[in-house]
């Protein structure tokens, strides 16, 4: 049976997953990014995973390569290059640190633009030729595919849309410094520090009221959402507004057919999704309006991000 290696190295979690020609994830495994601050350990675990992986397999498993999507990964270098959610900081050469351990053909790329890749290959994407993917994980990442092709850029970091600055610089930083910066608004971790920003602003009774930042959880504010608590309703509302900004502003660039949305801060569902589309649909230029979609992945959930690494390798081997 021929298969990839999948590998998705996010700021809290780090995953791993066998894929199939048709991306479907047949065994798959995680452990805590932050748990392993020295980067030769890290590797190591990596290594170790995937042979434990391996072991779950008969023996007439072939392995054509390994895909990485990773944040701030450069696709032409093969590095991960100051990211700002994880302990390794400057010029990261991991892609031929990772060879030394996995003697596979490899490829490295920026996480949300392999899962655009993915959702081109696997996804809901399979026949369009122009789309946005957008990640709301820890961070905020967008993969451009126009007129067929991803947009990869001069040095590999094209689509870094989470530091786009929507606030003229006098805004929250993100975790490259930039002030304004879009995933410090619109993110897993934004929708929490929103949280904090409604309780300063509005006098509402809410359960958050009583609970620490570190002790705030996505899905805690999606279930207060559902029981009426008018703090998460307006952080949704929030967010969904910039965000919604946001993608019209993006449209104009390439004109999408569709967004495709993804990652935990889409977990909410219909609190972040229903005012996303009101507030996105009225921003949008009127040459825009009506034409572009927002739609979810058609990736698995829970293995989205290692379908997308592992379309890295599977688009090589495309029939």
């Amino acid at each position: 049976m021929e298969a990839v290696i999948g590998i998705d190295i996010g700021g809290t979690k780090t995953k791993i997953g066998i894929v199939n020609q048709k991306g479907e994830c047949l065994e798959s495994m995680f452990f805590r990014t932050r748990e392993h601050q020295d980067l030769e350990a890290y590797l190591d675990k990596v290594r170790d995973s995937v042979h434990e992986l391996e072991q779950r397999f008969p023996k007439d498993l072939k392995l054509l390569g390994c895909g990485i999507g990773a944040p701030n990964a450069s696709s032409r270098n093969g590095t991960i290059e100051n990211a700002s959610n994880l302990a390794w900081k400057g010029r990261v050469p991991i892609l031929a640190k990772l060879k030394e351990r996995i003697p596979l053909p490899m490829k490295i790329m920026n996480d949300a633009s392999a899962a655009a890749l993915g959702e081109m290959l696997f996804g809901n994407a399979r026949g369009m030729t122009d789309f946005i993917a957008i990640t709301l994980g820890t961070g905020f990442g967008a993969g451009i595919v126009a007129n067929g092709m991803l947009i990869d850029g001069y040095d590999g970091f094209a689509g870094e849309l989470g530091h786009v600055d929507m606030t003229l610089g006098d805004g929250r930083e993100t975790g490259l410094g930039v002030k304004g910066g879009l995933e410090a608004y619109v993110s897993a971790t934004g929708l929490k520090r929103t949280i904090l920003y409604m309780l300063s602003k509005h006098m509402d009774e809410s359960r958050f009221r009583s609970v620490a930042y570190n002790d705030l959880h996505g899905e805690d504010i999606t279930k207060a959402a559902e029981e009426g608590d008018p703090i998460a309703l307006r952080a949704f509302d929030y967010t969904a507004d910039i965000l919604g900004l946001a993608l019209a502003n993006f449209t104009a660039f390439t004109q999408p057919e569709a967004f495709f949305l993804m990652g935990g801060l889409i977990n909410s569902g219909k609190w972040i999704i229903d005012p996303l589309k009101k507030h996105f649909e009225g921003y949008l230029l009127d040459i825009y309006k009506g034409k572009v979609k927002l739609l979810l992945s058609g990736l698995p959930p829970k293995t989205t991000a290692i379908c997308g690494a592992a379309a890295l390798i599977w688009e090589d081997h495309a029939a």
